[in-house]
């Protein structure tokens, strides 16, 4: 298995275990793609990745209206996302994604988590280097199609590592692609035009390489970064921690 699976697979059920939270996050993000690309799946091919990813979390189908509503409302707060990056305890680096219509409110919220947990607020792009943004999609296996096939065609769209996952929740195999940040349009286009039913599409900060902690150390980190996503401005949060 590679790098980036192994990596996701050790914290795919912590970050989706919370079904509030979920669906919190998804109907930003779905607001934030039909403001930028229109209301119109048809037309805005992010919008209709984030709907896949909202089917796959069984979040309500009105949940989903409402946050494409909220795009077209003057009234409603118009988000931005704002990455923050800094050091946790130990050194361990941490990457806070957030959608928010405070910056203000968000800024002094990041800082002062990291400051009570002895950590520091570092610079935008500081930590750029400690991780690789990745596209990530997910994919029902598809009768008559070879993974080694699938590989060798995808790498001209820009996907570098496929791996098969038996999905405990579904109890169904799914096909895992990572690749390119910049190459999320190439790799759903191929996708949709191929008849590839999508589970879902995201994008992930995967570590470059992982710090080693003491089960005590290990506590205190994973109270820092459960302190950043009980924060409503809070989309993701991205550490170089070794998992268990």
């Amino acid at each position: 298995m590679g790098r980036a699976f192994e990596y996701r697979k050790a914290r795919k059920l912590k970050r989706w275990g919370n079904m509030a939270r979920t669906f919190t996050k998804l109907g930003k993000e779905i607001t934030i793609a039909a403001k930028a690309g229109g209301p119109d799946p048809d037309g805005n091919p992010r919008l209709r990745a984030l709907m896949q990813n909202a089917k796959a979390a069984n979040m309500p189908k009105d949940n989903v209206e409402r946050a494409i509503k909220k795009a077209t409302d003057k009234d409603a707060g118009d988000y931005k996302e704002i990455v923050y990056e800094g050091y946790g305890p130990y050194g361990i680096a941490i990457v806070v994604e957030t959608a928010t219509d405070n910056n203000t409110r968000t800024v002094a919220n990041v800082r002062s988590y990291f400051n009570k947990f002895g950590g520091n607020l570092g610079t935008t792009g500081s930590l750029s280097f400690l991780f690789d943004h990745k596209s990530v999609f997910k994919i029902k296996p598809k009768e008559g199609v070879d993974l080694e096939d699938l590989e060798l065609e995808l790498i001209d769209y820009g996907v570098d590592e496929i791996e098969q996952d038996y999905n405990e929740e579904t109890e169904q195999d799914e096909i895992i692609l990572y690749g390119a940040f910049e190459e999320f349009s190439n790799i759903q286009r191929y996708l949709e035009e191929n008849g590839f039913e999508l589970i879902s599409a995201e994008f992930e900060r995967i570590p470059n390489d992982v710090k080693e902690v003491t089960p005590e150390q290990r506590e205190k980190i994973e109270k820092l970064i459960e302190k950043f996503e009980e924060d409503e401005d809070v989309q993701n949060v991205f550490h170089n921690m070794k998992e268990d």
